[in-house]
């Protein structure tokens, strides 16, 4: 399985229902391709970099998922379909996510936030929920050090 996110710009004069609309396709879409949605972080409205379809401003969303390509496809073919949505981006974040470490770190940085809601203490923040998130992710290994290298640490201890 491989982990994505998307960046969507929505046209910002949609009312709270309609953009709630375009938001419950994309939930519902995920589970139906095999998929695990991660995050769905609405950022909100923003002054875009550059006109689009006549706008200055765009509500943005992102959207952090696992699944297939069909996923992707069927994602890009709805967004290119609606007309509501100005503005899409796919990103390609891991090729071999494991779905499994990501719903554990997810229902632990659930259980987290729920004993210190209970404690009342203040709840966690939605940083602290990512980061454990990505901590899930598998990472690369650091490359091993040049033969070259290790001859010449060797040298230096002979001498």
């Amino acid at each position: 399985m491989r982990r994505y996110e998307t960046i969507v710009i929505v046209d910002p004069d949609l009312g709270e229902e309609q953009r709630e609309g375009v938001f419950d396709k994309i939930r519902e879409l995920i589970p139906q391709k095999g998929g695990l949605l991660v995050e769905f972080d609405e950022w909100g409205g923003r002054k875009l970099a550059y006109e689009i379809k006549k706008k200055q401003r765009g509500y943005y969303v992102r959207i952090n998922y696992c699944g297939g390509g069909d996923l992707v496809s069927e994602m890009e073919r709805q967004f290119r379909i609606d007309d509501r949505v100005m503005k899409y981006m796919t990103i390609l974040l891991d090729t071999e996510a494991d779905m499994e470490r990501i719903q554990e770190a997810m229902t632990q940085a659930e259980q987290e936030a729920e004993a210190a809601a209970t404690a009342s203490e203040p709840a966690e923040s939605p940083e602290t929920a990512t980061e454990a998130v990505a901590e899930a992710a598998p990472v690369e290994a650091e490359p091993e050090t040049s033969p070259e290298s290790t001859d010449s640490e060797a040298k230096k201890e002979e001498a």
